[in-house]
């Protein structure tokens, strides 16, 4: 994977499940805009972007093959839904399948391709809400579980605040998914250092992924905690940066993908932070997050 940025988007549409359509954008339209975010950050030596825009809100694997091939930039797109929202980036389908139908859905995406391409999800993308799990956030966990069984996928879940993040780490004890599949996604949004070390010691990924060069202090200050409890090996940070809007005027305004680059680094090195620290978050890390795990078929 190289350097990587872990969580960032290049399209979203927010319009909801019941009116997104491919045609709400124009791809060389996007292309013209996005593409020289992507030379931006491949000058600075960044090989690959995760992308992290699921199913029905806007994801477009053929306009990021196109994006990846003309930028040089590795792009990993994913498979899964986002149940937060009270249910407004949900199909139908969701709703009235079971957890184990709704899997077959992803599972049939990562190992036949996506909708008819040959592009492949290398990750498993859920969303829940930011209290006490609802029905459809758990059946949407439960089912995020049987697909990384079945394909050894890692589940990134965008969750927040601490109480759904272990909340979901006791659904994936149920259902026989080890931690280190797990990728606690906006976790800078809880305050509490204390319960990252506790989920980090359990083996999830901790990610920080809405930087923002205001934050760099903070940023700092969770590294150093997780480096002195040497838990740095579970660390990803990231900017959740873009992205193009359809319903806006040449796509709105897009949020580089260089502030982590021009004030985190520089912050880090000024805070004492060693080169190869750095090198473990934005190089090794990724690779463990991401890695295909071995499959454990769901049972019968």
């Amino acid at each position: 994977m190289g350097k990587t940025l872990t969580h960032e988007h290049l399209l979203v549409d927010f319009i909801g499940a019941d009116s997104i359509d491919y045609h709400r954008w124009n791809r060389e339209e996007v292309i013209k805009k996005v593409l020289p975010y992507l030379e931006e950050i491949r000058i600075l030596n960044y090989k690959t972007l995760v992308d992290c825009t699921p199913a029905y809100l806007g994801r477009d694997p053929e306009l990021l093959k196109m994006l990846s091939e003309k930028s040089g930039v590795q792009i990993l797109t994913n498979t899964g839904y986002y149940s937060a929202g009270n249910g407004k980036y949900l199909p139908q389908h969701a709703f009235t399948e079971s957890a184990e139908q709704i899997a077959q859905r992803w599972i049939n995406e990562a190992k036949n391709g996506i909708e008819g391409t040959d592009i492949h999800p290398g990750f498993i993308k859920i969303s829940v809400d930011r209290g006490p799990l609802k029905p459809i956030n758990r059946k949407i966990v439960e089912a995020a579980c049987m697909t990384h069984r079945e394909t050894g996928l890692t589940i990134m879940s965008h969750t927040g605040p601490a109480l759904p993040a272990f909340q979901q780490l006791e659904i994936l004890k149920e259902l026989g998914v080890d931690p280190s599949a797990f990728i606690w996604t906006h976790a800078n949004q809880e305050s509490d250092f204390n319960k990252h070390l506790e989920a980090a010691k359990m083996g999830a990924f901790i990610s920080f992924d809405n930087f923002k060069p205001e934050d760099a202090g903070r940023y700092v200050e969770f590294v150093l905690f997780m480096k002195k409890h040497a838990l740095l090996h579970k660390v990803l940070i990231s900017h959740d940066a873009g992205w193009y809007r359809p319903e806006e005027p040449d796509g709105g305004e897009f949020r580089r993908f260089t502030d982590i680059e021009n004030y985190l680094v520089p912050a880090l090195e000024e805070a004492g932070v060693a080169q190869f620290d750095i090198f473990q978050i934005f190089f090794k890390n990724p690779v463990a997050a991401f890695r295909i795990h071995d499959q454990v078929p769901n049972e019968a």
